[in-house]
């Protein structure tokens, strides 16, 4: 399972530790990544996803899933999510 957000694309990303001798050693940033069940009020269905907590604030500021699918470029949206927006496209 990668640790990739569904909605957004965001994956890990690499930095340092830094040291008060400021000695660098490798680490990885990883998303805060939630399994969440969203509504999508124009197929009358939930979908789970797993998706990063700042996504879920911005489904919830955008006003829904069916919002934000519709707005999402595909190219940072998962299969599922594709499929998902293809449905909605589909209802419309």
């Amino acid at each position: 399972m990668a640790r990739r957000c569904e909605l957004t694309g965001t994956g890990p990303m690499t930095g340092h530790n830094v040291s008060h001798a400021n000695n660098k050693t490798k680490r990885r940033f990883l998303p805060n990544l939630c399994q969440v069940t969203l509504h999508s009020e124009k197929l009358g269905r939930a979908f789970k996803f797993r998706i990063t907590a700042a996504a879920l604030r911005t489904v919830d500021h955008v006003g829904g899933l069916d919002a934000y699918l519709m707005k999402a470029k595909d190219d940072a949206l998962s299969p599922a999510a594709r499929k998902v927006k293809r449905a909605l496209a589909k209802a419309s």
